[in-house]
């Protein structure tokens, strides 16, 4: 049973979000996986975290509180990237129901009210936080989550076979030792752990930073000394489309709160796969959710589509058909152009579902993967864009695209919008646009290469089009390469020193030449 009142539950899961019986609501979905395996689940949403009350009202879990922020880190929901409070944001006023630090705020808050009780850490939040990190917020190198909330263990990544394992070895009164996808806090590292700098060094010496950042990875069993003890990570379980097709077939209801309304655009979606293999430096996914592609199977989605056609609230529109990147589905065993030639099928079937009136696709494309299926393009353009499609290309500085790891270049983009042009000529109909996202102050951006950008964005101006629609500064996020760079100065896999731009004032000179108001 999953609810948000009674007493004697099995399991109590802790979110800074509200709840919603959602697979893209993370407190959700993992209830939705436990309920499924007959244990009993409360759900303890948006606590208040300055009275006792929120945290006392389930009881206490017969096996475990699970904590989480949510799908979005705390200080990125609390702080715009010049640190500036969201709440007080001229700009964009947002109250976030959070606090900063939300999963030690949360996690200290029930040690001192259930005290001996299980915690088991989950989510973005807790995932980037498992090895020492630079916290972009403090200007400082903070020790692993585990120590700041004495959690018994944490779950990186999707975390539905972790979670599941764990309560089932609490049940069974087992260690918590050894599973897949989850860190923990032991005395000695495990025998052929790959074990990086301490917390004390990489603190202390950046060069040790940059060390510890080249040998990250979720593959391996990895050890990092604090102290006297060791954080140990275990290596990420091996998901299957048989895993994805069994816990996004589970009969959530869908409904989501009015007070949840990002989730609400997004009622209808349909989660298609799972990873990212770009491996973008500034991207937190290859750490957090895995650097390969894990597909559903084509039966699974259209059958989850088939049932959203039964829904009561049901208009006609797959609200979004992808994942972290809508076209790398089918990556996971094939090549590209063989995955696109799939993806194409699926769009096709799907549309075709009695009762669809439009499949959208508003997860953002990779351009340079489009390039490989032209007929891809075609289906895009013709039947699954409200004119408008998403791209990323971040810069077009060589130099910086190469700090970024972003493939092809400008030469691919160009291809790209050539491409796009073309099949939108000949679709006819309403106009089609591109949407392009780009990123300033990321480590290697110059003053001479913000110009860069700027005189092709006012290029691609004069055209005739209008590609401004999102530009965000450079936000340092935990574990990334990246941010390794913003903190060091250096990029870990080369050694090579990097310029960084710092100063706020810098910043928002770089975006003001790309959009008139860089004050955020």
């Amino acid at each position: 049973m999953i609810a948000t009142k009674g007493t004697g539950f099995d399991i109590i899961l802790v979110s800074g979000e509200p709840y919603a019986d959602h697979p893209l609501s993370p407190a959700g979905m993992i209830a939705r996986v436990l309920d499924a395996e007959g244990w009993r689940v409360g759900v303890i949403e948006c606590p208040d975290w300055k009275t006792k009350d929120d945290f006392l009202k389930l009881g206490r879990p017969r096996l475990f509180f699970g904590v989480t922020s949510g799908s979005i880190d705390s200080m990125l929901v609390n702080y715009t990237p010049l640190k500036r409070e969201r709440a007080v944001d001229p700009n964009a006023p947002f109250q976030s129901r959070m606090p900063d630090r939300a999963v030690i705020v949360y996690a200290n808050r029930i040690r001192e009210l259930h005290k001996g009780a299980r915690l088991v850490l989950g989510g973005i939040e807790a995932s980037l936080r498992r090895f020492a990190h630079y916290d972009y917020w403090g200007d400082d190198v903070r020790r692993s989550i585990l120590l700041d909330t004495r959690a018994d263990i944490l779950v990186y990544g999707p975390g539905e076979l972790q979670a599941v394992e764990i309560a089932r070895r609490l049940d069974r009164g087992e260690t918590l030792d050894g599973i897949r996808g989850t860190a923990v806090i032991r005395a000695e590292a495990p025998e052929g752990a790959l074990v990086v700098p301490s917390w004390e060094e990489v603190a202390a010496d950046k060069d040790k930073f940059c060390q510890a950042q080249k040998s990250l990875t979720n593959r391996k069993t990895i050890a990092q000394k604090h102290a006297n003890r060791f954080v140990v990570q275990y290596p990420a379980p091996d998901y299957a489309p048989a895993d994805l097709d069994r816990v996004y077939g589970l009969p959530f209801t869908r409904r989501i709160p009015g007070t949840f309304p990002e989730l609400g655009m997004a009622r209808f979606s349909v989660q298609t796969h799972r990873g990212c293999v770009g491996r973008c430096s500034f991207c937190a996914l290859s750490l957090h959710q895995g650097d390969r592609i894990v597909s559903r199977s084509e039966a699974s989605i259209l059958a989850e589509i088939r049932r959203l056609t039964r829904h009561p609230e049901w208009k006609g529109f797959v609200d979004d058909l992808g994942g972290p990147t809508a076209n790398m589905y089918g990556l996971d065993g094939a090549d590209a152009a063989t995955a696109q030639r799939r993806l194409l099928a699926l769009l096709l079937a799907a549309r075709r579902v009695p009762g669809v009136k439009k499949v959208f696709v508003r997860s953002g494309v990779r351009y340079d993967l489009a390039l490989e299926s032209p007929e891809y393009v075609r289906e895009l353009v013709r039947h699954h864009t409200s004119g408008l499609l998403k791209i990323a290309p971040e810069h077009v500085s060589e130099n910086v695209l190469r700090l970024m790891n972003k493939s092809g270049g400008r030469r691919r983009l160009e291809e790209f919008r050539r491409l796009f042009a073309a099949v939108a000529a000949r679709a006819g109909g309403r106009p089609q646009h591109l949407k392009y996202y780009f990123m300033v102050a990321h480590p290697g951006t110059t003053e001479k290469e913000a110009r860069e950008l700027a005189a092709y964005i006012r290029a691609l101006e004069r055209s005739g089009e209008k590609p401004v629609e999102g530009v965000q500064i450079f936000t340092p996020t935990p574990l990334t390469r990246s941010t390794c760079m913003y903190h060091t100065g250096k990029d870990p896999m080369t050694g090579e020193t990097v310029y960084v731009p710092r100063p706020y004032a810098e910043k928002k000179a770089q975006k003001r030449m790309l959009v008139g108001n860089a004050e955020e």
